[in-house]
């Protein structure tokens, strides 16, 4: 049975979605089946991946708003072996609208990955940059949950909002949900500030850190305007090297239970 990870931040700009795409090409890349899932509707993680919104014929969208239309049947490869992607488009917005209205609405793609759960090790969920009805079905659908900090003091502050939000789903909702733990992303290590963030975040985040942070690196703003992941456009990068040292440190936490 896959491991579902949702990667949750209510800011935007964090590095979220480069954490979302990277972290599942390196996964698959170790050896993983893996399927990126883009919740958020700007889709940023299907066109940093090389897919044109414009051409899909359906999209997660359909799939939570319709029950007829399997996740199966919306999923398309990426250019990386055993790494697939249910895209999005901006449809993906009336989804904030038309959910109200369903039973279960929470529920909706939970439901869905049940159908697929055993198709993937690793099920990676890229979630809007708020706290909406959205977000909270990548909440309630996921195991784990994984937070990328901005290495600077104002994306401290929105991090106990979240916490408290996923204590919430957890009471209400899914009550199996976990923090698998924070991730600091854009860490220059030449600047001061940086590193006190990472020191407060070690202070009072009560639960994992992800090291060394991800840093703050050229390439990795590049490669989606390629429509790549850092592992297909340069590797070697301290941005690859850091996404290649996420990974196996995320497969190592799940190897020991």
């Amino acid at each position: 049975m896959s491991k579902i990870i949702s990667i949750v931040n209510q800011k935007g700009g964090v590095g979220k979605t480069t954490t979302a795409i990277n972290l599942g090409a390196y996964l698959a890349w170790l050896g993983n089946f893996v399927l990126l899932i883009d919740l958020d509707p700007q889709a940023n993680a299907t066109s940093a991946l090389g897919i044109n919104q414009r051409e899909l014929g359906n999209s997660i969208y359909h799939s939570i708003i319709n029950p007829e239309i399997k996740l199966r049947d919306i999923v398309v490869d990426t250019n990386h072996k055993g790494y697939r992607v249910a895209p999005a488009n901006q449809d993906l917005a009336g989804a904030r609208v038309e959910l109200v209205s369903l039973d279960s609405r929470e529920f909706q793609l939970r439901n869905l990955l049940l159908e697929i759960r055993n198709d993937y090790d690793y099920i990676i969920i890229d979630c809007p940059p708020s706290l909406d009805l959205l977000t909270l079905n990548g909440l309630v659908a996921a195991d784990e949950i994984l937070i990328p900090v901005q290495a600077e003091y104002l994306a401290l502050e929105g991090l106990g909002q979240l916490l408290q939000t996923i204590a919430l789903v957890k009471e209400n909702l899914q009550p199996n949900l976990k923090i698998l733990g924070a991730v600091l992303t854009m860490y220059d290590k030449r600047n001061k500030l940086s590193g006190q963030v990472f020191a407060e975040l070690k202070k009072h985040f009560p639960f994992k850190i992800f090291e060394p942070p991800v840093p703050r690196n050229v390439r990795l703003t590049e490669a989606p305007s390629y429509g790549q992941s850092i592992l297909a456009y340069d590797p070697k990068s301290k941005g690859g090297r850091a996404y290649e040292n996420l990974a196996r440190e995320i497969i190592s936490h799940y190897q020991t239970f």
